[in-house]
């Protein structure tokens, strides 16, 4: 086991320190420049879609046969908000300083343009039943994108590697920090709050589409609202640090010994990488994941749901992510010493005090349990597509089985293994959308030409 860990371990640093880096990097310039960065021009209205989309009765319900537009960027986005924004931000600060926080801006940014080409190809290529219920995901993409052997291939390896990475493993990591932080704020049994998550994600599940998108409508918005509240007293409370924060932030970006109080032997290059490692892993731009949300949306047309998809890495990086910055950097908190979300329990302490815990419990709750649901959704669409409908109960079960043991299997192994098969889904999925660069280009030419008028 030790031996594995280390061997994993190693594969990992790896991939999150270049070949991920590069990979995700270099197709977020990539796409900016072939789409004449959308994510500028088309902002305004991805947001005007977005939030739109929270208020209006459009009489698209979700069903088998699909998603509101909203309803598929909040599942989408219960899968980005998770425990990387309070311990992401974190670790990247510890390590890398404030500057990682500029670079963490800066891989956000690239990722929209990303993001766009994901959501538009899972809409194009999105697969609808005899019966009519609708899937979708890169699976199919990748198969359009290499014809013949190649292209099957691809899919299936990105297909298992989404179920074992998200579906099975990080799902157990997901629920082992929900029961970590409860029994640390209320001292609640880890293995009673694993069968509670159990079931109530088993119930969940069982609903199929209609009921996920209904869960995920109504906690993002809760969840976001709540977490954007208590981070912005704690910022307020300390108003006066805001200038200086944002001063380390730039400066330790291109500077990192110039800025007080930062991490100890940070470097240009720690900064860099630990910043856009976790500003790329957090919000998933370029990993596959979110567009199985997206292909599931009911749009008029597939640039719609591209737009409203930018928002996604917006709120998660540009919001939440940072907001998360600015507790640590203001509240002093980085000088403790401490990392992932201990540091950020100590950050919200300082204005909070014993509250802080809880605070952060509460939160863990809701973005680890989103978190959950959106990638067993994410999971469900590649079982269909290996295995067909039939096997969809047994994964459902076989999950809920996953989130309950996971509360109290604290297994170094299954964390690492986790983090190194969500990096491989990375490869096939952006090796596929390179390819289909000139379809992604096509279909938003035909959007400003012909749809939009």
């Amino acid at each position: 086991m030790e031996m594995l860990n280390s061997i994993v371990l190693s594969l990992n640093n790896v991939l999150t320190s270049s070949v991920l880096l590069i990979a995700l990097v270099g197709a977020g310039i990539w796409f900016s420049i072939q789409l004449g960065f959308v994510q500028v021009k088309g902002f305004g209205e991805g947001m005007k879609r977005t939030f739109g989309g929270m208020f209006k009765k459009d009489g698209k319900k979700a069903g088998d046969d699909g998603m509101s537009s909203f309803q598929a960027l909040a599942t989408a986005i219960a899968a980005q908000v998770g425990t990387g924004n309070i311990a992401g931000a974190a670790t990247a600060i510890a390590v890398g300083g404030p500057g990682a926080i500029f670079w963490m801006w800066v891989s956000a940014f690239l990722g929209m343009a990303t993001i766009f080409g994901e959501a538009c190809m899972a809409q194009k290529y999105k697969q609808v039943a005899k019966d009519g219920s609708v899937t979708g995901g890169p699976v199919y993409y990748i198969k359009a994108a290499f014809s013949g052997g190649f292209g099957k291939v691809l899919a299936a390896v990105f297909a298992v590697l989404v179920i074992l990475a998200l579906g099975f493993m990080g799902n157990i990591v997901q629920s082992n920090s929900i029961a970590a932080s409860w029994n640390n704020a209320f001292g609640v049994p880890k293995i009673a709050m694993g069968i509670v998550l159990a079931v109530i994600s088993f119930l969940v599940f069982s609903g199929g589409m209609g009921r996920i998108a209904k869960v995920t409508e109504t906690i993002v918005p809760v969840m976001a609202a709540f977490y954007i509240l208590g981070a912005l007293i704690v910022i307020i409370a300390n108003g006066n640090m805001i200038p200086s924060a944002f001063h380390d932030i730039i400066v330790g970006a291109f500077d990192p010994t110039a800025v007080a109080g930062g991490a100890m032997g940070a470097t240009i290059k720690l900064a860099v990488t630990k910043g856009v490692a976790r500003g790329l892993f957090s919000n998933e731009a370029g990993m596959g994941s979110t567009p199985h949300a997206h292909a599931v949306a009911k749009v008029d047309h597939p640039v719609e749901q591209g737009l409203t998809a930018m928002v996604g890495v917006f709120i998660d990086t540009f919001v939440i992510l940072n907001l998360t910055a600015l507790v640590i950097i203001t509240t002093g908190a980085r000088s403790t010493g401490l990392s992932g979300a201990e540091l950020s329990q100590a950050a919200f302490a300082d204005v909070f005090g014993s509250f802080g815990a809880i605070f952060i419990a509460i939160c863990m709750f809701f973005f680890a349990f989103s978190t959950i649901i959106g990638w067993y959704f994410f999971g469900e669409a590649n079982v269909r597509y290996l295995f067909g409908a039939k096997a969809v109960k047994v994964y459902a079960a076989l999950v809920s089985i996953c989130v309950c043991v996971g509360s109290a299997w604290e297994v170094e192994l299954v964390w690492n293994m986790a983090d190194c098969f969500n990096s491989l889904m990375v490869l096939p999925n952006i090796i596929a959308l390179v390819a289909l660069t000139k379809q992604i280009k096509e279909i938003k030419g035909d959007y400003y030409t012909n749809f939009k008028k």
